[in-house]
């Protein structure tokens, strides 16, 4: 509700969000996302969960994680684990579902709303005992792609499912601007849905670069 006094908190687990996004046909405009749930209460934090590959001259995902760390988000970061597939390419895998979590619970008595952005269900329990602290919580997916991102259990333990579809206008990218960076994933390979596939961050090549004028700060200034 806009004018709330309500103290909330955004978790967003990267590469699930961009896999639900991209399913749906946008971008996230993460300023605009910060945005709009600043005007639905006080925003204690966000955060913003992903791995990144630190042993390469040029981290792939190095642009999205400067600006966020820069424009309001609260990165937490892990290293990434390299691997090749049966067909021979190079992938990138690891978690932060288990630093999602804990941060949930950690911050849990001092809000009155959280919001999940991921579909996954393995964040079933940490839900749970967030709302047994009495703190409600939204989980932001979707259930529109093909196959759907929002597993059934994560959307019925949550207290409010939120169609990320529905948010599309309020968020997304504008199609004429200079594409800012993003969270790169790599979609499932299988027809159905699997919760396995979205319980670790995976991530092909990272195509985007940061937007020009965006208010990065220079990394001698830090």
């Amino acid at each position: 509700m806009p004018g709330s006094n309500k103290r909330i908190a955004l978790f967003i687990d990267g590469a699930n969000l961009y896999a639900a996004a991209r399913s749906l046909g946008f971008d996230i405009d993460y300023k605009r996302l910060l945005d709009l749930f600043k005007g639905h209460g006080q925003l204690v934090r966000a955060y913003y969960y992903t791995v990144l590959i630190e042993d390469q001259d040029y981290s792939p995902i190095r642009p999205l994680v400067d600006w966020l760390d820069y424009n309001g988000y609260t990165l937490v970061t892990k290293p990434a684990k390299e691997y090749t597939d049966q067909s021979g390419r190079r992938r990138i895998r690891n978690s932060t579902d288990v630093e999602l979590a804990i941060d949930m619970l950690e911050l849990a008595p001092h809000l009155d709303q959280v919001i999940l952005f991921s579909g996954d269900g393995g964040f079933r329990r940490a839900v749970e005992a967030v709302q047994r602290l009495g703190v409600r919580v939204t989980v932001v997916s979707t259930v529109r792609s093909n196959p759907p991102m929002a597993a059934d259990e994560l959307r019925r333990q949550a207290d409010d499912f939120l169609e990320l579809r529905s948010l599309a206008d309020d968020i997304q990218r504008a199609r004429a601007a200079s594409p800012p960076p993003q969270e790169t994933t790599v979609a499932p390979e299988t027809d159905a849905y699997d919760e396995d596939d979205y319980d670790d961050d995976e991530y092909d090549e990272f195509e985007d670069d940061v937007e020009e004028g965006e208010e990065v700060e220079p990394e001698e200034d830090r």
